[in-house]
């Protein structure tokens, strides 16, 4: 009788338990939520990375995959499993070895995301980003920290290369292209750095102080864009503040502008730090904490025993965390191989990094003749950089080089330079390796540029064709550039070896071209008259160097158009002198922290409002070196008559386009809009829609039609906290760049229109 009783007992407990056990399903999250404990909960806001566990609650971290950024932690009780997190935007970034594993887990290096901007293609965005979307997927990774896409306020911003462009809807286009490429995959995404991380210095604690007007209409645009045509699974909080506030601690931004007026409706998860106001943040909207300490758990479970975190506050992160946990690969069982196609994803790195490259100058000399004997000086011919450093960085096989690009095009390369260049490279190597101490998480460092004799570049002019010399820039996470020689400006070598060689060159009634390999803008006026050819490539990717080739041979007639402005000098730039373009850690250490505030360090005044890039410069007629939204081809496009027609809610523009040239090739035509005068001031003219037309053969025409909606021409007003559209006749330019506008056309907005947040 006992042991029936007993065993009664125990078949009772074992049910009750079951019923308080839960396993998480997609159709179950309130049900687990209410049965998961307080410590529980806290577990699954605060990433795993730091190995913490509270309350019995362990925190199940394990390398899952070795070199990933961070993780969601497990609650094993409930079903719920951790999920991983891994930079970066050109490609993911893991570890490529593991150890007892003698198999190498390389990731294919990508074009930057300056370089996928310049193609102004968001379906070729989206193809290249489903690749990198399978290389997630199949590294068992759930969420790419991808893509970055602040604005290019300043040319010296040390990860411009990992964001898109200085304007709102380029910026904001591409991004959404890039995470429905991510996402077709069953992958997440967080964009990032939301918002208004313009620059690295002192990025932890900076204040960005930035207008409503300019917030609203240039630096959170973008995000607004990205969110509304893409529905991205995460948006990253920066670690600056915004006017006073940390980002990830502002409510106003995370719920009542992201969540309550863009309608996002994922999770919101902090940079990677460990701000005190842990509770505050949570508050705001920010529901996942990484990588995740200790101490913010601690916070956490305080704030909700003393009242100031809500339970409803606590519920609706979980909520946001289990609804994304649901849709992960790892939730679902996916069996990802670790093997994805590489050969493959090359194979479309060459041809994308391609169209992202953009003919600054021609005269004569591009295409290569295919008989042509190439003299190839610069370090990073031989040593391309294929992408940026710091989280941007990725662990790829190889990089292949322009030499190596040349000679795979069936080129003929002079062979002195590259040999000296090889010796030079390697000792040079050695000696960074033997005394630098950098840490790999940086990546390669740029080698300084190789002196060269003239008599050397006088002989090798003998018995070649062409010289083309490729000037390498890198920058990355943690630090902004310098107004100075060597990065921004050429310095002292760079100058006397091309001086050199369009001399040498040129008197025998040859040529010489230019290759940048850069990461951001440089100076570019004070140079450009010398050489023939200049060819922007920007980091290319692994496959960078046969891009290049197929760029320089005419394999591919150059589309890309610039997602920036190249000014005459670097304080024509009104973002200027509110940057700190020479800063240098002193007193406060890299992160500042000074008695008295430093300007630009501790904070930063965004004075030019929002007149950023194009929109200062053709509103106030100031020359420029290449203006927003230039390339040249290989051939020539006709625009024909224009066509603007009403529709409901805005109105479509349309134009033919023809090739009047003798080479195949595409045409990106930019549409921008000049507003009404009166009411509130407004730029010259903004860029409201773009198209790009397929390749069209000579003689072949194609018709682009593109939509803009009344609401699109609308700017904040902030005395009134509304956004304006005026009414009044409105120029639309149709335009090969911001200062080439080829045709125009009128639209009328019969009344003025408002819309009240």
């Amino acid at each position: 009788m006992k042991k029936l009783q007993l065993t009664a007992i125990l078949l009772t407990a074992l049910s009750s338990a079951a019923i308080a056990q839960p396993q998480l399903r997609k159709d179950n999250i309130d049900e687990v939520i209410k049965a998961m404990t307080l410590e529980e909960k806290v577990t699954l806001i605060v990433g795993g990375s730091r190995a913490i566990s509270i309350s019995g609650v362990p925190s199940g971290t394990t390398d899952l995959v070795p070199g990933a950024a961070g993780v969601t932690r497990a609650v094993p009780r409930l079903g719920i499993p951790q999920t991983v997190l891994s930079d970066g935007p050109a490609g993911v970034r893991i570890s490529p070895t593991r150890e007892g594993d003698s198999k190498t887990y390389y990731a294919t290096a990508f074009p930057v995301g300056t370089a996928l901007a310049t193609t102004w293609n968001p379906e070729l965005v989206t193809e290249v980003t489903k690749a990198m979307g399978n290389e997630v997927l199949e590294y068992g990774i759930d969420v790419l920290l991808a893509p970055g896409m602040n604005i290019h306020r300043n040319p010296l911003c040390g990860r411009n290369f990992e964001y898109f462009s200085e304007d709102p809807l380029l910026s904001g286009k591409t991004a959404a292209a890039y995470v429905n490429g991510i996402q077709s995959q069953g992958v997440g995404v967080s964009i990032k750095h939301y918002a208004a991380n313009n620059q690295e210095t002192n990025r932890n604690e900076n204040d960005s102080r930035v207008s409503e007007r300019a917030l609203r209409e240039i630096y959170l645009r973008n995000f607004e864009i990205a969110v509304r045509e893409s529905d991205p699974w995460t948006v990253m909080s920066s670690y600056n503040k915004l006017n006073g506030e940390y980002t990830q601690q502002s409510h106003w931004l995370l719920t009542d502008v992201l969540r309550d007026e863009f309608g996002f409706n994922g999770i919101v998860m902090t940079d990677w730090g460990a701000k005190q106001g842990t509770v505050k943040s949570l508050n705001a909207g920010n529901d996942l904490m990484e990588p995740g300490k200790q101490e913010e758990m601690e916070r956490i479970i305080a704030g909700e025993k003393d009242g100031s975190i809500s339970e409803e506050t606590l519920n609706t992160s979980v909520r946001r965390l289990l609804e994304y946990i649901v849709k992960t690969p790892r939730f679902n069982g996916y069996k990802f191989s670790n093997a994805p196609d590489l050969k493959a994803h090359a194979s479309l790195v060459r041809s994308a990094a391609a169209e992202g490259m953009v003919l600054l100058k021609n005269d004569g000399v591009l295409p290569l003749d295919k008989d042509a004997k190439i003299a190839l000086y610069g370090v990073a011919s031989y040593d391309l950089i294929a992408g940026g450093t710091g989280s941007g960085n990725v662990n790829k096989a190889y990089i292949r080089n322009l030499k190596d690009g040349l000679e795979g095009d069936g080129m003929s390369v002079e062979p002195s330079a590259p040999d000296w260049y090889a010796k030079y490279i390697a000792y040079t190597e050695t000696t960074e390796a033997n005394s630098s101490g950098r840490s790999v998480f940086w990546g390669k460092p740029v080698l300084p540029e190789m002196e060269v004799p003239a008599n050397f570049i006088n002989k090798i002019q003998e018995t070649t064709d062409v010289a083309v010399f490729t000037i390498g820039r890198n920058a990355g996470e943690g630090s902004d550039r310098k107004n100075a020689a060597g990065d921004f400006l050429l310095n002292d070598t760079e100058r006397t070896l091309l001086q050199n060689l369009c001399d040498a060159y040129h008197k025998h009634g040859k040529k010489v071209v230019v290759v940048m390999n850069i990461g951001g803008v440089i100076e570019t006026a004070s140079w450009k008259h010398l050489p023939d050819a200049i060819l922007l490539v920007w980091q290319p990717g692994q496959e960078g160097g046969a891009s290049i080739a197929d760029v320089l041979t005419g394999r591919v007639n150059p589309s890309g158009k610039l997602p920036v402005t190249f000014p005459m000098a670097f304080f024509d730039n009104p973002s200027s002198k509110n940057f700190p373009y020479d800063y240098k850690a002193a007193k406060g250490g890299f992160f500042g922290g000074s008695k008295t505030p430093v300007k630009d360090v501790d904070y930063t005044d965004y004075e030019e409002g929002i007149y950023v890039g194009y929109r200062y410069f053709s509103t106030n007629n100031v020359e420029v070196s290449y203006p927003f939204g230039y390339g040249l081809s290989y051939t020539s496009f006709e625009y024909g008559k224009p066509a603007v027609k009403a529709v409901a809610g805005g109105f479509t523009a349309s134009v033919t386009v023809t090739n009047t040239g003798k080479t195949a090739g595409k045409e990106v035509v930019q549409l921008y809009v000049s507003a009404p005068a009166g009411g509130l001031d407004k730029p010259a003219r903004e860029l409201k829609a773009y198209a790009k037309t397929p390749v069209l053969q000579p003689g072949e025409s194609c018709t682009l039609v593109m939509k803009v909606t009344d609401g699109e021409l609308a700017s904040f007003n902030e005395a009134t906290h509304v956004w304006e559209t005026a009414a009044g006749a409105y120029k639309i330019l149709f335009a090969a760049d911001v200062n080439d506008i080829r045709c125009t056309a009128d639209y009328k907005v019969k009344k003025a229109i408002s819309r009240v947040l």
